[in-house]
């Protein structure tokens, strides 16, 4: 990376490479594929992603490419990302503003919830209740995400109540204000996933929340002060301590 960074631009780059190293070390991502972005100019068009073809567990904050979702250009750039980052992300930062940050993976259990006939979330749970009225089921899987499906995608977000969609057939994208916000809600909606598919193997009946305990549940999740950002933090310095390359 050539340009100066600054000090504000280092702790943005520090959140996401931490986020990134985390999410390998819980075994959500798959392969080099999957991909996080997060904006960096105030109409969110600009944004950081992962370099095309690494593993989570080796970026780092340098290593972060900062493109622009209006400059059509972007895949003849000698370090251009992942053409299905390009369509998915670059669609979802042009089109929904207040997706500052966005985490897209195939996780074991979202994926299996992905691949039901009926992909809803219900609330049966406290953490489940967090995605209460706040998740859509894309049903229309079209192939990979490349920019016609990635625009398809990017339209079921405009709702800004939305923060996480089961993408049928495929996997889970969540988004966020930061990265913090978008890292919480990603684990979240893992574990409450793995919760429901093991309730599902039971084989009995489910205990539902009713709506309005788990809306109730939903805005407290939302008002919770300060949760998701100290969530991130002590990540960061078990990080620090244990791996700190991700800060370079």
């Amino acid at each position: 990376m050539n340009r100066h960074v600054n000090v504000t631009d280092l702790d943005l780059r520090q959140d996401l490479a931490a986020a990134f190293r985390w999410t390998a070390r819980l075994d959500l991502h798959e392969a080099v594929a999957n991909h996080f972005s997060l904006a960096v100019n105030p109409t969110g068009t600009r944004f950081l992603i992962n370099p095309n073809g690494r593993h989570f567990s080796r970026i780092t904050a340098s290593s972060l490419v900062e493109i622009d979702a209006t400059d059509p250009a972007t895949m003849s750039r000698p370090d251009a990302p992942d053409p299905t980052a390009w369509g998915l992300h670059g669609a979802i930062h042009r089109a929904c503003p207040h997706a500052r940050c966005v985490m897209h993976v195939h996780s074991a259990h979202a994926t299996v919830l992905a691949s039901l006939a009926d992909s809803r979330l219900p609330a049966i749970d406290q953490n489940s209740a967090m995605f209460f009225d706040r998740h859509v089921v894309d049903d229309h899987y079209g192939g990979m995400a490349f920019e016609a499906e990635g625009a398809r995608c990017a339209s079921l977000l405009s709702d800004p109540k939305l923060v996480a969609m089961v993408m049928g057939n495929h996997g889970v994208l969540v988004i966020g204000r930061t990265v913090a916000e978008a890292f919480n809600r990603l684990y979240y909606f893992e574990r409450a996933a793995e919760t429901y598919i093991r309730a599902l193997q039971t084989g009995r009946p489910l205990r539902i929340l009713p709506d309005a305990v788990a809306e109730k549940t939903a805005q407290e999740w939302e008002a919770y002060p300060g949760f998701a950002e100290a969530h991130l933090r002590e990540l960061r310095a078990i990080l620090d301590a244990e791996d700190p390359a991700y800060a370079a």
